[in-house]
């Protein structure tokens, strides 16, 4: 949402790109030219007040064309919700079209060029990414770099201290933690049926198994699995004409896997983040006592589980929380990616811990907290409290409720409040035991 910034950002993007590639002496001139694809912010858009999001994401577009960006996505304003429905959708559209057709911006090649501002900011981007760029070098390069976690780190501090300016009311965010609507009115969502898309998803492959030839198949997936064994011929070439053969990502993805094995991040969370941007603040204090009394009465800090669920990738916001809860003194275990109910209860039950936090942001809460619940249950563990946060619509609040989930944090939630009512349900839970 930093308008300038954003522009000089594409702007130093290219002076780095074509700085870069003249190492390497290039043939085409073409080559030294980048070519960049913007996708508008996830993170700015909010569920209150969410008509403003259109606003947002037609200041971020016009950022990336004036920085000069050749491929953009939009994103709608529902988003932060559920997945667009096909309004939502057209407006996030149309928001390129006019800036396409109707602005006149796109037929100006860097109009912010000679700004003195945007100049210096981009002089000074590009400083400090040459800076980083040359500690990933030192470190070995960029596979090396992410093997040891230094972007994720970086990237999570980041958002970690902006989520603390944010709950402070240091960063205005309209219609959420200053300018908030007395009542809002509900919004049309789009519903995810689950169990009928992954239905109709087997129906599909079943149809795509039966028309294909399957000693083509097996010819080419055997191919890829040599491929991947020896090290020999190029990966992705042989991987193309596996799917040309029609073989399944699973299929290749199995293929791969039989020489490579699964990769398994270990999540760390940063820490002193979150914690230090509040240390004067009283609320700040009030809760860092309350758990500590909590633990001294317990016996040890109270322990909680962030869990991503299903294929959802998106795990910044729960790394936050894990950084935030654990500056605020709980124990924090932040669970891979990708798990299924059954594993994440399998983790729960084996940490011992006494909350987990399944964090959703790809519509599929409705099908994997009810999960997550009974599987915790057939481990014998149904007194491990389960809480949702993220992209929760709030018709679905209740529907969660009655399936066993404590309770929902829906986007826009200050962390606080959310440390605070999970204190409450621990407390309750003692109580009640």
């Amino acid at each position: 949402m930093n308008f300038f910034m954003e522009a000089a950002k594409l702007r130093a993007a290219r002076l780095l790109w074509s700085r870069i590639m003249e190492e390497f002496k290039p043939q085409k001139s073409s080559s030294l030219m980048l070519r960049t694809h913007c996708q508008t912010s996830g993170v700015s858009l909010q569920e209150q007040d969410p008509y403003n999001n259109v606003i947002r994401t037609a200041y971020e577009a016009l950022s990336a064309v004036l920085g000069g960006t050749q491929s953009l996505h939009t994103n709608a304003l529902d988003e932060a919700m559920a997945l667009p429905t096909d309004f939502s959708a057209r407006i996030a559209r149309n928001t390129q079209l006019i800036l396409n057709h109707e602005t006149g911006i796109t037929k100006v090649v860097d109009p912010l060029a000679g700004s003195y501002y945007v100049e210096s900011l981009t002089n000074e981007l590009a400083n400090k990414a040459w800076a980083l760029i040359e500690e990933v070098e030192a470190m070995g390069g960029m596979t090396k770099a992410v093997a040891d976690g230094l972007p994720k780190r970086l990237i999570e501090e980041a958002a970690t201290r902006r989520q603390a300016a944010v709950d402070r009311g240091e960063e205005i965010i309209v219609g959420v933690n200053k300018y908030r609507l007395e009542n809002e009115d509900e919004i049309d969502i789009l519903a995810i049926d689950n169990t009928a898309v992954r239905n109709g998803q087997i129906k599909r492959l079943e149809e795509v198994r039966r028309l294909r030839d399957p000693k083509r198949v097996a010819a080419a997936l055997a191919v890829l699995e040599e491929a991947a064994e020896t090290g020999e011929g190029n990966l992705l070439e042989v991987a193309i004409e596996a799917a040309r053969a029609r073989a399944t990502v699973g299929e290749i993805s199995d293929a791969m896997r039989q020489a490579f094995g699964d990769h398994s991040a270990v999540p760390e969370v940063v820490s002193d983040i979150y914690g230090p941007a509040y240390a004067d603040d009283p609320e700040y204090k009030t809760i860092v006592s309350r758990l500590g009394s909590y633990a001294q009465t317990l016996g040890s800090r109270p322990k909680i589980m962030v869990a991503k669920l299903g294929q959802d990738g998106h795990d910044r916001g729960a790394k936050v929380i894990a950084s935030a809860f654990g500056d605020i003194g709980f124990e924090v275990l932040a669970g891979p990616l990708f798990q299924t109910p059954e594993e994440a209860a399998e983790l729960a039950v084996r940490e011992k811990v006494q909350v987990v936090g399944m964090s959703s942001l790809a519509a599929g809460h409705r099908t994997l907290a009810p999960q997550l619940v009974e599987a915790l249950k057939a481990k014998g563990a149904e007194n491990v409290i389960v809480v949702v946060g993220g992209v929760v619509p709030r018709q679905d609040y209740d529907y969660l409720m009655s399936q066993g989930v404590a309770a929902v944090f829906g986007p826009g939630t200050n962390v606080l409040d959310a440390a605070n009512s999970i204190i409450d349900l621990l407390e309750g839970k003692r109580r009640n035991i």
